[in-house]
C-alpha cells in the first residue's frame, strides 16, 4: 500500500536526520517526531486517496440513475487504479460494482465482485450469502452472513435476511436461532419479533415490511413483485381520478 509506505518513509527519513544532528541520545524524541509525521503523512494521502474515489463514485452513482449502466462500472472499474494507494478501496469498489450487476439480475458477473467485497457493506454481504445460498454451498453462505452481522449489527434486514435463507434451506430451528441472537443486538425491533413469532407459529416470514429493501434482493417470486407493481400503479390511477 503505497500510502503505508510513504507516510512510513518520511517519517523513517526524520527519525534519520534527528538522531544523525542530534546524536544517538535523541532516539526518544527522534522516535515522537517519525511518530507525528507518519500519522499526519499517512491521514492527509489517506484524504486525498478517498475524496477521489468518493468523486468517482458520486459520478458513477448519477449515471446509474440515469440508466446509464455499464458507464457506470467502466467508471467504478477506472477507480481500481487508487486501491494501491489505499486500504480497503478496492473491497469497496468491488461491492458497488457487484451490486449493480447483481441489482440488473448478472448474477454469474457479479459473483466474482461480491466475493471480494468490503465486508463492512452488509448489502453486498447478503447478495453473496444469497448466491452461495442457490449454489447450495450452506457453509459459505453462513461464513458470509456471520461476517456482515459482525460487523453490521444494527441493521435489521440482514438479520432477517440470514433467518429467511435459512428458512429457505429448511432450516427452522437455524433461522429462530438467527432472529433470536438479532433481537439481543436489536431489543425491541418489531419487524424481528413478529417474525420470530411467526416461524414458532409455523407460518412463514413477512418480509415485505421492508420494502425496497428487501426487494433487491431478488428473492421474492417475479409474479409477486409484478402484482404489487400493478397495484401500486392502480392506486396511483385512482389517485389521480380522484383528482
Amino acid at each position: 500500500m503505497y500510502n503505508f509506505l510513504i507516510s512510513g518513509g518520511i517519517a523513517l527519513v526524520a527519525i534519520l536526520v534527528i538522531i544523525l544532528s542530534a546524536g544517538a541520545s535523541s532516539w526518544w524524541w527522534a522516535i515522537l517526531v517519525g511518530l507525528v509525521l507518519f500519522g499526519g503523512s499517512f491521514l492527509l494521502i489517506s484524504r486525498i486517496v478517498m475524496k477521489k474515489v468518493l468523486e468517482v463514485m458520486e459520478t458513477a452513482n448519477r449515471d446509474l440513475q440515469a440508466q446509464r449502466v455499464d458507464k457506470s462500472i467502466r467508471e467504478l472499474k477506472e477507480a481500481f487504479r487508487y486501491s494501491k494507494w489505499q486500504m480497503y478501496v478496492e473491497g469497496q469498489i468491488n461491492a458497488q460494482i457487484g451490486m449493480i450487476y447483481y441489482l440488473k439480475r448478472d448474477f454469474s458477473n457479479a459473483f466474482p465482485y461480491l466475493e471480494k467485497s468490503f465486508g463492512k457493506n452488509w448489502v453486498a454481504m447478503g447478495m453473496l450469502a444469497i448466491t452461495y445460498m442457490k449454489r447450495t454451498k450452506r457453509d459459505k453462505m453462513k461464513e458470509t452472513f456471520e461476517k456482515a452481522v459482525q460487523w453490521s449489527p444494527k441493521e435489521s434486514l440482514i438479520w432477517a435476511l440470514y433467518a429467511y435463507c435459512w428458512t429457505e434451506c429448511e432450516d427452522f430451528g437455524q433461522a429462530k436461532d438467527v432472529l433470536e441472537r438479532g433481537l439481543k443486538k436489536l431489543p425491541g425491533d418489531e419487524k424481528l419479533k413478529a417474525n420470530l413469532e411467526a416461524l414458532q407459529a409455523t407460518k412463514k416470514m413477512k418480509m415485505k415490511v421492508y420494502g425496497d429493501m428487501w426487494l433487491q434482493f431478488h428473492l421474492e417470486r417475479q409474479s409477486v413483485v409484478m402484482k404489487q407493481q400493478a397495484a401500486a400503479m392502480g392506486g396511483m390511477k385512482r389517485r389521480i381520478v380522484r383528482r
